[in-house]
């Protein structure tokens, strides 16, 4: 008897918008774009139990999943890998204001304000 097992997407997407605009922050703090990076994390919080997360980090850590996108190096930790994978980050500018969003397949429902979410 064999079990399968849902492939798993390990990915996450950052637009160009987004990279362009992560990319200016971190040279505004005076932060070297060939080592450092973004930080995307899970955390608990918000009403729908989780939230995301979104920091600049001198280099990754060891057991961090790395991606690079237009020039952003990203680093992912492997907790909150399971919760985003195969997301999509971007740079929005609306009428609400402007600043990052992530489209995540993996979320079942949403807060009213959009700003957590339960997988």
């Amino acid at each position: 008897m064999s079990e399968t097992t849902a492939a798993v997407e390990t990915e996450i997407e950052v637009s160009e918008t987004a990279a362009e605009e992560a990319i200016r922050l971190l040279e505004s703090e005076d932060m070297d774009t060939a080592v450092a990076g973004l930080r995307l994390f899970v955390q608990q919080g918000g009403c729908a139990g989780l939230s995301y997360g979104m920091r600049f980090d001198y280099e990754p850590e060891d057991d961090d999943t790395v991606f690079e996108h237009h020039g952003l190096r990203v680093f992912v930790d492997p907790a909150s890998m399971d919760y985003i994978g195969g997301s999509q980050l971007d740079f929005e500018d609306g009428l609400q204001g402007e600043g990052f969003h992530v489209e995540n397949p993996n979320v079942v429902s949403e807060c009213g304000c959009g700003e957590s979410f339960r997988t």
